[in-house]
């Protein structure tokens, strides 16, 4: 369970939809972040994938016999090489890269919003995303300093 801290500045979007995301009310309701669900595909273990795992066989070697299983079972595809299939596709390829860009996107907006509440000298100095996060643990400890003081 998360500490009540945590929960109060996370909060779930209301919809579950392509754009659901967690909105950070303390730095504003446009940052958000699309969290990652597991599908069933995902979790599954085939009877192979159980056996190789504990045999120490590897990628190539259970490659072939799925493939020799499939020739066996008549032709249908395992899920695994469905899945392949479907991310191979033009449709795929393209809404993968529109979630990439749209998870950078909101990362650096992430950033950008962080490097706005940090002060340096000069004000409008170009930093990295390392010496943003740099800076921001050494900002935080003197602000907690600080408080420790009065």
């Amino acid at each position: 369970m998360m500490p009540s801290h945590v929960t109060n500045m996370v909060s779930p979007a209301a919809s579950v939809s392509p754009s659901e995301a967690f909105t950070f009310p303390s730095l504003g309701d446009n940052i958000r972040v699309l969290p990652h669900f597991k599908t069933e595909d995902d979790v599954t273990t085939t009877d192979d994938e159980l056996s190789s795992a504990t045999n120490g066989s590897c990628g190539p070697i259970r490659s072939s016999l799925r493939r020799v299983d499939h020739e066996e079972h008549g032709g249908a595809l395992s899920r695994e090489e469905r899945r392949r299939r479907r991310r191979a596709t033009e449709k795929y390829r393209t809404a993968h890269a529109t979630r990439e860009r749209i998870r950078v996107e909101a990362f650096n907006v992430a950033f950008a919003e962080l490097r706005k509440l940090l002060p340096t000298l000069p004000p409008d100095k170009k930093l990295s995303k390392i010496e943003i996060l740099r800076l921001a643990i050494c900002y935080i400890s003197y602000l907690n300093h600080v408080l420790e003081l009065s």
